[in-house]
């Protein structure tokens, strides 16, 4: 319910996006191959995660694996920003200029984020730079990928976990989607102002510290 409130807060700030996208399925070009996009980047990450979700709880969802997603993945982050500073202007600068191969790749990106304590926007935004987006479209595309994949994974968290569900639910869920969407709005807002002007390695350092605090925590 929680992922549900960020997903729609994301729906409002891009709905004149996705409104154009829907309308001109239809006969625009441009629309139909942002719409394919989607579908081609959302495919890897829900085929492997609807294969191997059990295994991924039963191996990897705990403390120390957390701990060691969050540190390497920060190491990740910040080879990536070295090699991007380094090679000058990305190869594509705008959403509506990616290829379906574009898509591929940061569908197969997304796929890390299966792993417990890698995030699914850093692993997209991150996959997408690496592979010539820059870093504004990068991170656009990453938020328009979030809308088809959490929307699936939570129907299917609601579907699976159904029976646990109550009457006595409705009032904390409902708190908890509404201020997941404001709280989600402010951070996609300020997300979109920060990747103007600046890089990835204060997340890379914040990533440390909590993997280090996770791993003292429970050692």
């Amino acid at each position: 319910v929680i992922q549900l409130g960020a997903i729609l807060a994301v729906c409002w700030e891009y709905r004149a996006r996705f409104r154009k996208a829907f309308s001109g399925l239809g006969g625009d070009p441009a629309q139909q191959r942002f719409a394919a996009n989607l579908l081609v980047a959302f495919l890897p990450a829900a085929v492997v995660g609807f294969t191997l979700q059990k295994q991924i709880k039963a191996f990897l969802f705990n403390p120390v694996s957390v701990a060691m997603a969050l540190i390497f993945g920060a190491l990740v982050i910040f080879a990536v920003e070295r090699w991007y500073a380094r090679h000058g202007v990305p190869r594509v600068t705008s959403v509506d200029d990616m290829t379906w191969r574009d898509a591929l790749r940061v569908g197969l990106a997304q796929c890390f984020s299966l792993i417990p304590g890698t995030s699914r926007s850093g692993a997209t935004i991150i996959g997408g730079m690496l592979f010539g987006l820059s870093r504004q479209a990068a991170t656009e595309f990453s938020f328009f990928l979030a809308v088809p994949i959490m929307f699936a994974a939570t129907g299917y968290q609601l579907v699976s976990y159904r029976h646990l569900l109550s009457v006595q639910d409705v009032a904390p869920f409902a708190v908890g989607l509404v201020v997941s969407f404001f709280a989600a709005l402010l951070a996609v807002r300020a997300l979109i102002r920060y990747v103007a002007s600046h890089d990835f390695r204060a997340f890379a350092w914040y990533r440390i510290v909590l993997g280090l605090v996770v791993l003292a925590y429970f050692s």
